[in-house]
């Protein structure tokens, strides 16, 4: 199947090698990568001058897939969500690891590719491609989730460390940004944007809750110090930014906060850029995913498990 870029940022090159080394077995094929600073590039030809619109970039390039990998805007999940759309109104499949749309605007997106007879995956967008959303939807058949809880930033991880070693919060910062794991705008990530989006991604998804990030009852660390990091360190207690949601009499609550912990409490366990989440269920209790020390060579597989998965429902290719 051909796919079609939109961003080429480390992901998207981490996808595009993921793709190469595993051509003999699953024959995906680039066909184009549309980018705002780089312009686009069709087929094996180098990057030129951008394409007017996205709209242009894909009548040209012609895919049966489109990997959306732009940057997030927590505020209103655009471009990337026009992008989908435009896929869709393409009958283009779309994978993406962007949050940002399935934060905003999930359920319409889902009908959406339904009504253009098209597959929709996002398998990256939470837990770096660690299987959630495929998990549920393919070995919990009958269960309803109640709720979730998880350490899902790991940016807020590596800055409370770095802090715990009585270092400024800049400091911890700059460590995250040099392992690559920050937002583009760091600040998403300290005032708890980006664990509001994928508290909302998850809670649409799951339970269908139909909020935004907005609507998420959100505290960052921004306001932590040094000084308090080690007062708590020395009573083995840490601070972890959590995502949680639950299903109660009056709705859905979905919050982010930086919640105090005991050192021996699973959430507080995982650390750097290693997550948790643990799903709330009717019938199978609690339950939880992990993954360790992920970065973007596991998001890519998660775009790339995505696309296989697409290829096997649209029957075109058997693996």
């Amino acid at each position: 199947m051909r796919i079609a870029l939109i961003g080429y940022g480390n992901v998207g090159r981490a996808f595009a090698a993921l793709l190469k080394r595993q051509r003999r077995a699953y024959p995906f094929r680039i066909v184009g990568i549309h980018t705002a600073r780089h312009g686009t590039a069709y087929g094996d030809g180098g990057f030129g001058p951008p394409a007017s619109s996205v709209e242009e970039f894909l009548d040209r390039a012609k895919s049966d897939i489109v990997a959306e990998i732009t940057t997030l805007n927590p505020a209103t999940g655009e471009p990337a969500l026009s992008h989908i759309r435009a896929a869709f109104a393409r009958g283009r499949h779309v994978i993406t690891a962007n949050k940002g749309p399935i934060a905003h605007a999930y359920a319409s997106l889902r009908d959406e590719a339904s009504a253009a007879g098209v597959q929709f995956r996002f398998e990256s967008t939470v837990m770096d491609g660690v299987p959630v959303f495929n998990m549920v939807r393919n070995n919990l058949p009958g269960v309803k989730i109640l709720g979730f809880t998880g350490a899902l930033n790991s940016t807020s991880k590596v800055v409370i460390e770095v802090m715990r070693q009585g270092k400024s919060m800049q400091d911890g910062i700059e460590a995250a940004r040099r392992l690559g794991i920050t937002e583009a705008d760091a600040s998403y990530d300290i005032e708890g944007w980006d664990s509001a989006a994928k508290a909302a991604l998850l809670a649409n998804v799951l339970m269908d809750a139909r909020v935004t990030p907005q609507d998420v009852d959100r505290r960052g660390i921004g306001r932590l110090t040094p000084e308090r990091v080690r007062e708590l360190a020395g009573a083995r207690k840490t601070v972890c930014l959590v995502s949680r949601a639950r299903l109660s009499p009056a709705g859905i609550r979905v919050r982010v906060r930086a919640e105090v912990l005991d050192d021996t409490d699973p959430l507080a366990a995982v650390s750097g850029t290693s997550n948790l989440l643990l799903l709330h269920t009717d019938l199978m209790g609690t339950i939880g995913t992990a993954g360790i020390n992920c970065g973007v060579d596991q998001t890519a597989y998660g775009l790339f498990s995505d696309a296989v998965d697409i290829a096997r429902h649209a029957g075109t290719v058997q693996f």
